[in-house]
């Protein structure tokens, strides 16, 4: 086959063209992370209370409260690694903390860093010694399994207002609208580990369905979906199969865990005077509020889940600078502490890897000498 002419238009862009993209899309993402943050902290947030009274609240905090904080934040941080570890059959602790960590402040951290995190994460796999289907097959139960949890959050919380008032119309709509949601994925999920048959024809369905829009705007289809459910199917079966209480349980035992922090902040900040929230009304605000996260303009939801959350545990009776107070301090004691982890075991990684690099690179001068 003849090569292409220099006048002839690749149907593919350069690599130099893809950067030049990523680079700006980097640059579009920051600059919206910005500007949405700025909207947020600025803007929104000190409608609903005063930063200095809030900060008050937070430094008065005693050594017994700093210790309990402390505490749940530890607990918070040491079950993130479990959802991971389950999904994965023979990750120990201490790799699959590291991935999680380093995962956790690139995706979180970073604008756009999604992409690299998952970079970030098959690299470090490898290096633990798992293959890039194992990897795969990990990263994409982890993450299932964790939309269906945080869909279903809300329904709980809904629930839980039961308890204590009635939940508005608009609280209700969401919970029924999450149910929804996850019912659908639920049985999306199970119909494709039921048999590769149905795979293949919700695959199938998919393409078409894919293909009619795709041609609308002009543009090429993507990759096969039929062959990337069966590849997931193929090796996701055996794990969901066999783990998915324990999948299911340790993803509900890390937003609790979240949930918890929530909890003590509220409880340092509502001091005196202060009527305090109810546990149930508390998880329904937590639980609503993460549904916040599912728009894509800041990493992890930062921001935008602090507004929704400030202003539902307003709308539940907590006063609007016990409010802003304890916000602010979860986000500060569920956020960087585990980005500064995450700083750290990527530093970590990359000093094993180079170790690594220069111990392989030595073996193989020595063994060319012998040649």
């Amino acid at each position: 086959m003849s090569s292409a002419s220099a006048d002839e238009v690749s149907p593919v862009d350069p690599p130099h063209t893809h950067d030049a993209k990523d680079r700006r899309n980097r640059v579009i993402a920051g600059v919206v992370t910005v500007v949405v943050l700025v909207i947020v902290f600025a803007g929104i947030l000190p409608k609903f209370g005063n930063y200095a009274e809030a900060w008050d609240l937070i430094k008065d905090m005693s050594i017994q409260q700093l210790a309990v904080l402390a505490s749940s934040v530890i607990f918070s941080i040491m079950v993130y690694v479990f959802p991971f570890q389950v999904s994965l059959p023979g990750l120990r602790y201490w790799p699959a903390f590291m991935i999680r960590q380093t995962s956790f402040t690139i995706s979180n951290a970073v604008p756009a860093g999604g992409a690299v995190g998952l970079g970030v994460q098959y690299g470090m796999l490898a290096q633990a010694g798992f293959s890039g289907a194992s990897a795969t097959a990990a990263i994409g139960i982890t993450s299932v399994f964790n939309l269906m949890i945080t869909l279903a959050l809300p329904v709980l919380g809904v629930l839980a207002l039961l308890f204590v008032g009635t939940p508005t119309s608009a609280q209700v709509f969401g919970a029924l609208a999450g149910l929804v949601a996850i019912a659908a994925m639920v049985g999306f999920f199970v119909a494709i580990l039921h048999s590769e048959e149905n795979a293949r024809k919700l695959g199938s369905r998919a393409d078409i369905w894919i293909a009619k829009v795709m041609t609308r705007f002009h543009k090429s289809a993507p990759a096969s979906i039929t062959d990337q459910l069966v590849a997931f199917r193929d090796s996701t079966v055996e794990v969901v199969s066999a783990r998915w209480a324990l999948l299911t349980a340790t993803n509900f035992l890390q937003q609790f865990a979240q949930f918890g922090v929530l909890l003590v902040s509220l409880r340092i900040v509502q001091t005196g005077e202060s009527t305090e929230i109810a546990v149930a009304a508390a998880f329904a605000a937590f639980a609503l509020a993460r549904l916040a996260a599912f728009i894509p303009v800041t990493p992890g939801g930062l921001g935008t889940v602090d507004a929704a959350l400030t202003g539902l545990l307003v709308a539940f009776g907590v006063s609007n600078t016990d409010a802003l107070a304890a916000t602010l301090l979860w986000r500060a004691a569920s956020w960087i502490p585990q980005v500064l982890l995450g700083v750290v075991t990527f530093l970590i990684w990359r000093a094993r890897s180079g170790k690594m690099k220069a111990v392989l690179a030595a073996k193989a001068k020595g063994i060319g000498n012998l040649s």
